[in-house]
């Protein structure tokens, strides 16, 4: 199995959504990151200050797969608004679900910042 979601203003739900806020944009990046460390399961394998991006992975086992993470951050230096982005490629597993992934880091992260 396995598959691709990632955030998309097409979506319906709130939490398949990109989180926008007026915050300044290292200050998501830090809370981003504490939250990625704080998920179960999760270990961040890159957190990349410049790039504003955090790179995680998630063993699943033989049933979850193996899922690779990539929470993006965007927005202006000078501006306090910022754009929270999440992406979740799941390989193998049986139940293996890059969208339950994506939702669930994106509510917690919704709670933390906004």
């Amino acid at each position: 199995m396995g598959g691709t979601f990632e955030t998309s203003d097409a979506h319906s739900s709130q939490h398949q959504q990109p989180i926008r806020v007026a915050t300044r944009r290292e200050h998501i990046f830090q809370a981003a990151k504490e939250m990625a460390d704080d998920m179960k399961g999760w270990t961040v394998t890159n957190a990349d200050e410049e790039a504003l991006q955090i790179h995680a992975v998630k063993d699943g086992g033989m049933l979850g797969g193996k899922a690779k993470i990539l929470v993006t951050i965007e927005g202006s230096a000078e501006v306090p608004s910022t754009t929270v982005n999440c992406r979740c490629d799941v390989d193998g597993g049986l139940f293996g679900s890059p969208k339950g992934i994506v939702e669930g880091y994106m509510k917690l992260l919704f709670r933390r910042v906004c």
